[in-house]
């Protein structure tokens, strides 16, 4: 019984962690933020953030693989698409994207800056990416796409998240339905859809 009680607690810890990490990120970035700044704010010791995170970095990683877990739940929806031949497809990712985009926005804006600053983080990154990149590359089949599938995927997952990002940060040229229909019609009609 005392086990059981104290992997609550660490569970319950590491969570608040967590939390309070996507807090400071939304208020100071995530390379301002230190882990005394994450600790304080989670009402913690600093001494608790090392007994489960290595560092401000695999914190991160954890929270990208909470993230990560939370979008194979969502790709297991009815109403998931495939075939990215089909408009509905593309949009149906598209608005999937930005939904997550949306809600982890913190979280997907630290994975930006520690790939800038960090090139064995952006490899690991890459790494826990590769699986939904696959995904989007599966998507592709029927299509004749310029190049290979993989590439291809890549520039749709990039070009998504380069559009949310600026988006995010306030470039609002048109209202947010225009502009997710227009970033579907450009990703459908770049990938050669019907």
């Amino acid at each position: 019984m005392v086990v059981g009680t104290r992997k609550q607690q660490a569970a319950q810890t590491e969570a608040e962690l967590k939390a309070a990490a996507v807090r400071v990120f939304e208020r100071v970035g995530y390379l301002n933020a230190k882990i005394t700044d994450i600790t304080a704010e989670a009402g913690r010791a600093t001494g608790s953030f090392y007994k489960h995170f290595a560092s401000k970095e695999r914190l991160l990683e954890a929270l990208l693989a909470d993230v990560l877990a939370e979008g194979d739940v969502t790709a297991g929806l009815p109403g998931h698409l495939t075939d990215f031949r089909e408009r509905a497809a593309v949009r149906w990712h598209v608005d999937v994207f930005w939904g997550f985009y949306r809600e982890h926005r913190a979280v997907m804006s630290a994975l930006q800056q520690a790939a800038i600053v960090d090139e064995e983080f952006a490899r690991r990154s890459r790494e826990m990416l590769e699986p939904d990149l696959h995904h989007i590359a599966g998507h592709l089949e029927g299509l004749d796409v310029p190049g290979d599938r993989m590439v291809a995927a890549s520039l749709f997952t990039t070009t998504l998240s380069a559009a949310a990002t600026a988006w995010f940060a306030g470039e609002k040229h048109v209202g947010e339905s225009e502009m997710l229909d227009s970033l579907t019609t450009f990703l459908h009609r770049g990938l050669g859809g019907r």
